[in-house]
């Protein structure tokens, strides 16, 4: 049955909730240590559906902290993928990492509730995909998951400042979205550092994300311009060995100081 929210419940979830620790890594810690505060969300878009429990329970023994789910409806976007039943699947096969929902659906509100069922830990969505942005956002704090909204790359930041109070996680797509396997938009870069200094001026725990072409090569580049949580897809499910891969990563990650304030699950 579908949940219905209202926006009274939403606004006191809203104020009762908070994300993040006030901590962050000890100017003394080891590399190894300051690089276990980034996260790294394996997209499930690039695994192997045929068995795609055991691909999420690998590539999380391999090290990964979160899965990313990619949901797109053939409408906003020009794919059709999964949907909550896939969700409520992995939570029924034994996943118990979080799972971060990428929404790219339109409406967004009605599915929200769906998800929220299925046990998404996060729900992000696009603001061009919503009518009301701070109702969406809202909404999914009263479902009792952490919210975050998604820039396209021509899509500019704006919207965000009037809601960084409901905001969890900020994505940047730097790709177009709707495929996996794309190449990484070089002037991503600048709009990362953009939205890491709102983040740092706004004072709320709020967890910078980077969402495609990203992987060993390039990682290094992207957390310097302020990323702290990295989607990445074909990058490790197309390679034969997902910890070698993830440790790479790791090992690129661990050369850059965490940004901001360490996200917490």
């Amino acid at each position: 049955m579908l949940r219905l929210v209202t926006i009274a419940s939403a606004t006191a979830a809203a104020t009762a909730m908070r994300v993040g620790s006030a901590a962050t890594a000890p100017a003394r810690a080891s590399a190894a240590r300051m690089a276990s505060n980034y996260i790294i969300a394996p997209s499930i878009l690039s695994a192997d559906f045929a068995n795609l429990g055991k691909e999420v329970d690998d590539v999380l023994a391999a090290g990964a902290d979160t899965v990313h789910f990619d949901v797109m409806d053939n409408h906003y976007v020009p794919n059709l993928t999964i949907g909550p039943m896939v969700c409520k699947a992995l939570r029924n096969h034994g996943v118990e990492a979080p799972i971060d929902v990428h929404l790219m659906v339109s409406p967004v509100d009605r599915i929200i509730g769906e998800f929220a069922d299925a046990g998404a830990s996060y729900i992000t969505f696009h603001p061009e995909a919503t009518g009301h942005i701070d109702r969406s956002l809202q909404l999914i704090r009263a479902a009792g998951c952490k919210s975050g909204l998604v820039f396209n790359p021509a899509t500019s930041l704006d919207c965000l400042k009037y809601v960084m109070d409901k905001v969890d996680i900020v994505l940047l797509m730097s790709v177009n979205p709707g495929f996996g396997g794309q190449k990484f938009i070089p002037a991503t870069l600048d709009k990362l550092r953009e939205a890491r200094k709102l983040i740092d001026e706004s004072g709320y725990d709020i967890s910078l994300e980077i969402d495609g072409g990203v992987g060993p090569a390039n990682i290094a580049e992207v957390a310097e311009a302020g990323a702290d949580m990295f989607v990445a897809g074909s990058a490790i499910f197309n390679t034969p060995d997902y910890k070698e891969t993830i440790d790479k990563m790791r090992a690129e990650l661990a050369k850059v100081p965490v940004p901001g304030k360490a996200f917490t699950f």
